[in-house]
């Protein structure tokens, strides 16, 4: 007998308009399975619904819906289909995408096909966040002088964007200097439970989910929302109308008890649970929350656990829908209908939060928020943990620690330096561990009242007590949305901000993507010329090496009062709970808890400023706010014209000579070491974000374009152009290529002439000599941000496999999804046991047949010695999906050849 899914329809009426609405019953479907619902995660619920809803026999089916009802604690080889409701972008990673779409259309016409076929089926909104660098600062003329900069570099970035607006259906563009991606997002864009007509005009009721080009965008997981970054590719791909196939994820569930102690906060607690979590490596498994300390927590507090999934290394952070969810609802200004909606529709069917289910989860884990104690991580990684107590201690055993992730490798000599100097007026004295970068940013923290409000307090009090930060520290403060200077100006708080030089830089990531701006020459010199461990704090997620600014090694992150802290202190070798912060105007001593406000304080300025006004002040006008932004001038052709001269925007080379059959799986032989790298290797590493050293193949290529230094801008804003980004893959400044002879940053050694050369030189030596190339890494390759450039430059530079210890979920689907082969070493192997050097050719013996995680074993030919190393490694092809796109040579030719 036929499945048939319209028995699971049912009608809900509104409570209050009265309006109709069908939903599919996962809780009739379960009983009719004979599966009790209440124990599947509610992560598990949610897929189950868009599987029933989205059924059809063919891409969805029958046996896809009952795995997922079937769901066992374990990881099975069962995949599951999955197509969102909306797809999200931030300017960074949706400039690429939008370039893949318009190259797509143009493929398209060449091959004699409809470009307009080539259009999003699902909405899309772009939200330009990454672009805005700190240039200016300190003063009250920072933010519209770091916007004109703005405008002036991205000019045809902005251009392209806004062709796009006009040439795709279902596309939409929040400007630049409006918020960040995610913060919008939490505030304005997602609908919690969203409605659509179907083909009999039935308006459909079903819960909002979200991918999104961006890795934070689990942080909407604290609405009840269903979302996770991915890669632009699979992004276009849904755009597209294709599912997503992965396989059926593990569980963990996360049990909060009690309540956080004074002077404890949401940046706190959500290193201590990044640091958890790490350690139980949750790396491509959803994870839930739940417990009776959820009650203690604000939504905002959710958003800021939620939004370090990644850091955790988690797809999803979930919160289910509550009384807490339609409270934020209701404060930030979203319908009384859409509320009513919400509360309904999650309780008639499943999703909204039940204190008393009893859910069987994969792990279960609790963590007591009344142990949380104040806290940083650094100097490399978000998930180094360092109690705010231990600060100086740990900075100073990490500059003699062997390099790597926790520390710098100095010798006792190398330790005790100290540079005096007069800058600005000023005499200063720097050393190892000043800190020359304070900046309040990034979607983790700002989207937070209570933290940001206690930021403003701090401020306040230390300007009343004549404190004042050095000099030499650039500090900035750049709000996740208007809401926030709204309400800081409201409080009367913004002017004490201001006084410490926490002026407004801009709406946008800022120095948490890198944009940190250059710091003054004189202190960039100091620092090289003295080998200084400079240090940074800023209110971020991410603080991998070469990330935050090229003179910053250490770098931390920390709470926004904390960043006003250090910045305060002129140094992160401090312990503030016991040192001297500064001076009053007396001359007295005054210790951070001289400043810090209380949370009474605290909650009682959230509960007087942060109004429902100021959300519908900020958000009605969203799409229109920008005057520049409107004035922008742009054609409405349906197929992009690309300018050859343009260094921004640049038609990729995906689809030279593509023709409509698809091309036979043939095996990977005599492929060449491009590069051999451990543990822990980055995006950032692979695709760096931040500014482009003159010195670089992408510096070289933009000087010999007759692009100024000046205006070479970031890698970020440059993604658009595949001539810039191959050029810029695996140069990190920090990365570290065991091929390389010991030389630190983007270098390897071209093996025909035993040259150390530029990785992108090499890698076009090579691929003259028709060479194919594989990387061989260690355990996280890819870790961090979704960036598809990690996988499109490494396509580009020919790289046809990588085998690693172990991939992050995202930069693995990357590959897949650009044609390159990931494969696993098996347990207890790697390139290091295997006695592998880098000097060897690689067989990989890849064929038609190949099937989901299949087992193959790649042969090692040393081609001096003759020496022949055999191992078995494992094909990370997850889903069936993976074989179409691997066959196709990447999931972009696959959608043209399915579209004709």
């Amino acid at each position: 007998m036929t499945f048939n899914k319209e028995i699971y329809a049912k009608t809900l009426t509104h409570p209050s308009s009265a309006e109709e609405y069908i939903y599919y019953d996962i809780e009739a479907l379960a009983e009719d399975e004979g599966v009790d619902i209440h124990q599947i995660p509610y992560t598990i619920r949610v897929l189950i619904e868009s599987a029933l809803r989205q059924y059809d026999g063919d891409r969805v089916t029958e046996k896809h819906i009952r795995d997922l009802l079937n769901w066992q604690t374990s990881q099975t080889v069962e995949e599951y289909p999955f197509k969102p409701q909306r797809v999200i972008l931030q300017d960074f990673t949706g400039v690429p995408a939008i370039v893949d779409l318009a190259s797509m259309r143009e493929a398209m016409s060449h091959l004699g096909l409809n470009p307009d076929e080539i259009n999003p089926d699902i909405p899309v909104d772009l939200v330009i966040d990454h672009s805005v660098q700190v240039d200016y600062f300190g003063t009250a003329e920072a933010i519209d002088q770091n916007q004109e900069l703005e405008f002036e570099r991205n000019d045809e970035r902005y251009k392209f964007i806004k062709w796009a607006q006009g040439a795709f259906d279902n596309f939409k563009v929040v400007p630049n200097n409006t918020g960040i991606v995610h913060q919008v997002n939490i505030e304005y864009l997602a609908d919690i439970v969203g409605s659509v007509k179907d083909e009999q005009g039935r308006q459909i009721a079903f819960p909002d989910t979200v991918f999104g080009t961006d890795s934070h965008t689990p942080m909407v997981n604290a609405l009840g929302v269903l979302g996770w970054g991915v890669g632009g590719i699979e992004a276009e791909a849904a755009m597209l109308g294709q599912f997503s196939y992965n396989p059926i994820p593990e569980v963990v569930g996360v049990e909060l008890t009690g309540k956080l102690n004074p002077t404890v906060n949401a940046t706190d607690l959500v290193l201590s649970i990044t640091e958890l979590l790490r350690s139980h490596q949750v790396v491509g498994k959803f994870v839930e929350y739940y417990g009776d300390g959820i009650d203690n927590l604000t939504l905002a507090d959710r958003a800021t656990i939620a939004n370090m999934a990644p850091e955790y290394g988690a797809t999803v952070g979930f919160f289910p829908i509550d009384d807490e969810t339609l409270k934020y609802m209701a404060l930030t200004n979203r319908t009384e209908d859409q509320i009513g909606l919400v509360e309904e529709y999650s309780q008639v069917n499943g999703v909204w939060m039940d204190d008393e289910a009893d859910i069987d989860y994969s792990l279960q884990l609790t963590l007591d928020l009344s142990q949380v104690k104040s806290s940083i991580a650094g100097p490399k990684r978000p998930q180094d943990k360092i109690f705010l107590e231990d600060t100086k201690e740990s900075f100073i055993k990490s500059l003699t620690h062997e390099a790597g992730n926790h520390g710098f490798g100095l010798s006792q000599k190398e330790v005790d330096v100290t540079v005096p100097m007069n800058f600005q007026g000023e005499d200063i004295e720097l050393t190892h561990g000043s800190l020359f970068i304070a900046a309040i940013t990034s979607c983790t923290n700002t989207s937070n009242p209570a933290v940001m409000m206690a930021a403003g307090l701090l401020a306040r009090n230390a300007v009343e007590k004549g404190l004042e930060v050095p000099v030499y520290v650039k500090t900035s403060l750049a709000p996740g949305s208007k809401t926030v200077t709204d309400y800081y100006h409201d409080a009367g708080l913004l002017p004490y901000l201001d006084q410490l030089g926490f002026n407004v830089v801009g709406y946008g990531c800022t120095t948490c993507i890198g944009n940190s701006g250059p710091l003054h020459p004189e202190l960039s010199e100091a620092i090289r010329e003295n080998n200084l461990i400079s240090a940074s704090a800023l209110s971020g997620n991410r603080n991998f090496e070469g990330r935050i600014n090229p003179d910053t090694q250490a770098n931390f992150l920390a709470s926004p009062p904390l960043v006003i802290a250090f910045a305060l202190a002129g140094r992160i070798d401090i312990d503030l709970t016991t040192e001297v912060i500064g001076q009053d105007k007396d001359g007295n001593d005054v210790f951070l808890s001289d400043i810090w406000p209380s949370d009474e304080e605290i909650e009682e300025y959230v509960s007087k400023y942060v109004t429902r006004q100021i959300y519908d002040d900020n958000y009605s006008t969203l799409y229109e706010d920008n005057k520049q932004w409107q004035e922008l001038e742009t054609n409405d052709d349906p197929v992009y014209q690309w300018e050859e001269s343009s260094t921004y925007i640049q038609n990729p080379p995906y689809f030279d000579g593509m023709e409509i059959k698809t091309e036979s799986i043939e095996p990977l032989t005599d492929l060449a070491v491009l590069c051999k790298f451990g543990d822990s290797v980055t995006t950032d590493h692979i695709s760096p974000a931040g500014s482009i050293p003159i010195s670089t193949p992408a510096g070289q290529y933009l000087k010999e374009n007759g692009v100024h230094f000046m205006d070479f801008n970031s890698y970020g804003s440059r993604r658009g152009n595949h001539e810039v980004m191959m050029r810029g893959t695996l140069a990190n400044i920090r990365i570290a290529n065991q091929l390389a002879d010991g030389k630190i940053g983007g270098f390897t050694k071209y093996w025909p002439t035993g040259e150390v050369m530029p990785i992108y030189d090499a890698a076009m030596k090579y691929k003259e000599d028709d060479q194919g190339l594989v990387i061989l890494t260690g355990e996280d390759y890819g870790m961090g941000s979704s960036r598809d450039w990690a996988a499109k430059g490494s396509l580009l530079l020919n790289v046809k496999a990588v085998i690693a210890k172990s991939f992050e979920r995202i930069h693995r689907a990357n590959l897949i999804m650009m044609g390159i082969l990931p494969m696993e070493f098996m347990d207890g192997e790697d390139a290091e046991s295997l006695g592998l050097t880098g000097e060897e050719k690689i067989d990989i013996p890849i064929s038609e047949d190949v099937g989901i995680c299949d087992i193959l074993e790649v042969t090692a030919t040393h081609p001096e010695t003759g020496k022949v190393t055999r191992f078995e490694a494992l094909v990370r092809i997850d889903s069936s999906a993976d074989i179409d796109y691997y066959k196709h040579a990447g999931i972009l030719q696959y959608v043209i050849r399915e579209k004709a």
